[in-house]
């Protein structure tokens, strides 16, 4: 698929620069050590959105734990000829799930959430009662992605929701399981959806300065995002509703999203045993696993982990209609690179993105 090749091509460049602290250097050093001229890596990029027919792109490299790159370029609204800044909102899509993760050791850490206590200990699902097996599911399982819930209910073109495998035995990327746990910690914490975005703001976002990062939208955020594309062409985008979306709501821009991904690799606003936990390898991924042949060998509490030259990254991508994201961290050079795009692409071509790893 030429979307993927090229896209990928983007990523391999990307993934491996790292900027010197003057933003002013002309040239950058990669991971290994090689210098890249920071000219080349901008028109790569607009050269790439142009052959790609992506609307707008807004990044940002982290070298030691500082920014030391960001850019924005394109549009957010082609029609309205709307310019990307790195204050565009962006449909984040599945990145809310490492965030959700984050947000619900909180609770771990405060006795009210155990990993590996079955959840509906905490709350009873009437949309699973029907299988007796759901009650070994627990919060590992569902970051982890060993619940054995499908992705979602209706992949297989059916209403009712159904367990792939006994819980705990394989690996199933799955955002049912994700909506069951913030079921949970709404119960736990005697709320509902938006009780549970203002806790996430009260203890996340608000914290952090993250002022446009949001599970429900309130209509700033939804009048001042970035309007979705597919090749160039105007799409009709999900529906905004008042679901906190654990596994796909979360809507941010590159700014706000950065502070969350330096407080990750500063390791602050959890405890280091949480830290340990969040990225410590809860399952080894099938070797006929689509993520494990992207590059993808183990899955943590929210994130994925794969190997490369350069020791081991952790992130997620995410894909809504018309919205790409992603991001990657290397926690041991406190680096990372973070990506918000307009527009429309498959998790395929997403996760290679994320995971590339032998330039192919």
């Amino acid at each position: 698929m030429k979307l993927s090749i090229i896209s990928c091509s983007l990523c391999l460049l990307l993934l491996l620069c790292t900027y010197e602290q003057n933003f002013g250097q002309k040239t950058v050093k990669n991971l290994m050590g090689k210098e890249v001229a920071v000219g080349s890596i901008d028109s790569f990029l607009e050269t790439t959105m142009k052959k790609l027919q992506v609307p707008g792109a807004s990044l940002v490299l982290i070298n030691d734990g500082k920014v030391v790159y960001k850019t924005s370029k394109g549009f957010a609204d082609i029609e309205r000829q709307i310019k990307v800044t790195s204050k565009t909102i962006f449909e984040g899509a599945s990145l809310s799930k490492p965030l959700f993760a984050y947000f619900a050791m909180m609770d771990v850490e405060q006795g009210l959430l155990d990993l590996d206590t079955p959840l509906f200990r905490y709350l009873p699902y009437n949309d699973i009662a029907h299988d007796e097996r759901y009650k070994k599911i627990t919060a590992r399982m569902v970051l982890s992605h060993t619940s054995g819930f499908p992705n979602w209910r209706s992949d297989s073109g059916g209403v009712k929701l159904k367990i792939k495998f006994a819980p705990g035995t394989s690996f199933e990327y799955s955002g049912e399981g994700y909506q069951y746990l913030a079921k949970v910690l709404a119960h736990i914490h005697n709320t509902n959806d938006k009780g549970l975005e203002a806790l996430f703001q009260k203890r996340v976002a608000q914290p952090l300065q993250m002022k446009f990062t949001k599970y429900i939208q309130d209509n700033y955020n939804v009048q001042n995002k970035a309007q979705p594309y597919d090749k160039g062409k105007r799409i009709k985008g999900e529906e905004v509703n008042n679901e906190f979306g654990s596994a796909y709501s979360i809507h941010t821009n590159v700014e706000d999203f950065s502070k969350w991904v330096l407080t990750l690799l500063e390791e602050k606003g959890l405890s280091q045993s949480s830290y340990k936990e969040l990225f410590k390898p809860q399952v080894i991924l099938p070797e006929n696993s689509r993520h494990r042949q992207q590059g993808v060998v183990h899955w943590t509490l929210g994130f994925a982990e794969a190997h490369m030259p350069f020791g081991a990254v952790y992130g997620h991508g995410g894909n809504n209609p018309g919205y790409t994201s992603l991001f990657t961290i290397n926690r041991e050079k406190k680096w990372a690179f973070i990506m918000f795009t307009n527009a429309n692409q498959s998790m395929l071509a997403l996760q290679t993105l994320l995971f590339l790893n032998n330039g192919k």
